[in-house]
């Protein structure tokens, strides 16, 4: 592996703490702030929204940099906001402005993430083996999956113990050593050809770009319906010991870091268009099964695996699918499908919420339906997408 491929994992590493850690912590963070479950959840979608306007600035106002640059500027503001979350003030009984302010700074921690996703997609294109592009950016997001194995139920851990303070003071030091790594292992490359304002977006007036994102939008909202609410689902539906969360987390991370590398292989093998369709059936029928299931510990479990592993199984093909269909404006086409999969994080956390009562247990079915529903759209897409561009098996 090329040391520089392992510099932007370890990017990734720190933005999946950033992105994922609040479905483990989001109980704790309630309690601290004085709100609700469903209303703490929107800590994530915050985060998500700050993802979709951040990529096209920055594609915008440092598409003539150098991609190295661009990468600094983006772990720079990475560490200032994970350091600024750790400072951030409670609230006494009745006052609502830090829970404000908290959902600020989670929306500037969600705005580097994306574009830091289309650099390093548009760095492995250009530094990997011919027809090895897409394992190559699912080595650069298995940062983001072995975050979900290690970094988040540590972190999960460390919140139940300690406090979650300690969580964004680990993630700043990181980003930090972040920096470092980058400055050192990946090359100078020049900048991208500069086309313009409206050459940057002119790659949108084709169809297959937006069916891309459509496919991302609506089979990460599916998933985040559900995934948002992971932890009171499992510790007041299924009943799960709330000390077996942090192993629960271990086991969803695993599931990410299996799904990401076979959506790779399988991407290179089969093509992106034709792998990201086969995923989202079975992650359909998995969300099915969800609703249905949820209640009983022993069968929500496995199910969760193979929910998360579907999430990351079509991260690397919907990201090679993107710079391969946004020619002349890669870099914006590379954080778009960031721009969709955090959207995505955003609307399934507050669709997932709105049947949630949190006197009412068995209210935590329902997510996982709704998701169902928006993984179908998902479907549509992939089938739109590879009956007009891309190549049959």
């Amino acid at each position: 592996m090329k040391k520089s491929f392992f510099a932007l994992a370890l990017g990734t590493f720190g933005l999946g703490i950033s992105e994922f850690v609040m479905m483990g912590i989001l109980p704790y963070m309630a309690a601290d702030f004085h709100v609700g479950i469903a209303e703490a959840g929107h800590l994530i979608s915050a985060y998500a929204l700050g993802v979709c306007v951040g990529a096209p600035v920055v594609a915008l106002f440092a598409r003539t940099w150098r991609l190295k640059n661009i990468l600094y500027l983006l772990m720079g503001i990475y560490s200032v906001s994970a350091a600024l979350m750790a400072i951030c003030p409670l609230p006494e009984e009745g006052s609502r402005w830090q829970f404000v302010m908290a959902m600020i700074i989670r929306f500037m921690q969600g705005t580097p993430h994306g574009a830091f996703f289309g650099v390093g997609s548009i760095v492995c294109d250009r530094i990997s083996k011919d027809g090895k592009a897409a394992f190559a950016i699912a080595i650069m997001c298995s940062g983001m999956t072995f975050a979900n194995l290690i970094g988040n139920p540590l972190c999960t851990f460390i919140t139940s113990t300690l406090s979650w303070r300690y969580v964004f003071c680990f993630t700043t030091l990181w980003g930090l050593g972040t920096l470092f790594c980058i400055s050192r292992w990946v090359p100078n490359l020049d900048a991208l050809p500069d086309h313009g304002v409206r050459g940057e977006f002119r790659f949108m007036k084709h169809l297959a770009p937006w069916l891309v994102f459509g496919c991302t939008l609506f089979g990460n909202s599916g998933v985040f319906c559900w995934y948002s609410y992971i932890s009171p689902t499992m510790t007041d539906l299924a009943l799960v010991p709330e000390s077996m969360m942090t192993f629960i987390m271990v086991l969803a991370g695993a599931g990410m870091v299996l799904g990401n590398f076979i959506g790779g292989k399988l991407s290179d093998r089969f093509g992106p268009g034709h792998t990201g369709r086969g995923i989202v059936i079975v992650l359909f029928i998995s969300l099915i099964s969800t609703h249905f299931a949820a209640h009983i510990a022993w069968c929500a479990i496995p199910l969760m695996v193979i929910n998360v592993a579907c999430l990351f199984a079509v991260s690397s093909p919907q990201q090679i699918l993107f710079v391969r269909h946004s020619k002349g404006g890669e870099l914006m086409g590379g954080a778009m499908v960031q721009i969709a999969f955090n959207f995505g994080n955003a609307v399934g956390a507050w669709a997932g919420g709105l049947p949630i009562v949190e006197s009412e247990p068995t209210s935590y079915h329902y997510p996982a339906l709704i998701g169902a529903g928006m993984v179908v759209m998902a479907v549509v897409c992939y089938t739109w997408f590879c009956r007009r561009y891309e190549k049959k098996i």
